[in-house]
């Protein structure tokens, strides 16, 4: 059987390394705090029989190896480059069979959520899940075939043009789905 992965992307919780612009704003030490049990609470929400969580670590060699999260979970290195060098690595590299991939940085996120973005795959070949700054907080793909060539490629990341971006680097025949719209947590802002 093929099994679903559900792919968590997210960063050690370190003062001055994690949510910096969110820390600018309240400072880098309850930034990293926020982000730690962000975390854990959006892991204890979203692990479920219906597929695998995975966390794609960074940095590789500390997030391999971190306490902080929990040992249970499959783990992988997110590796370097920008966002989409990073997510096409994974898109690519883990064994077939439907993968969505989310932030780390998503409160509003439910089982309800993902089990809706992997139904999604079932007629489509990819899903986004858009956000309201013009970004999206899930992205997914079926991979019965490997991803384009050029995925992610031209991207204009952290602004209201990186969903539409995201959906042309697909190339023009992909069938694309629109899941829930959530909101990540950039800003001080944003916590309410």
């Amino acid at each position: 059987m093929i099994r679903r992965r559900l792919v968590v992307m997210l960063k050690e919780p370190r003062p001055g390394r994690v949510k910096t612009r969110l820390g600018r704003e309240i400072g880098m030490v309850p930034a990293a705090w926020w982000f730690r049990h962000q975390v854990a609470a959006l892991l204890r929400r979203v692990e479920d029989p219906r597929w695998q969580v995975v966390l794609a670590v960074s940095p590789d060699r500390a997030g391999l190896q971190s306490r902080v999260w929990p040992a249970h979970l499959a783990r992988v290195a997110q590796g370097g480059g920008n966002l989409g060098d990073r997510m096409g690595r994974i898109l690519r590299q883990l064994p077939p069979g439907p993968v969505c991939i989310v932030g780390a940085d998503i409160p509003g996120i439910r089982r309800a959520h993902v089990a809706r973005a992997f139904g999604c795959l079932g007629a489509h070949d990819a899903v986004f899940g858009p956000a309201p700054d013009g970004g999206f907080w899930l992205v997914g793909m079926k991979r019965v075939a490997p991803p384009p060539p050029g995925l992610f490629e031209g991207v204009r990341w952290s602004g209201e043009h990186a969903l539409s971006d995201s959906i042309a680097s697909l190339g023009g025949r992909a069938r694309v789905a629109m899941c829930d719209a959530l909101a990540d947590v950039d800003r001080a802002a944003d916590l309410r």
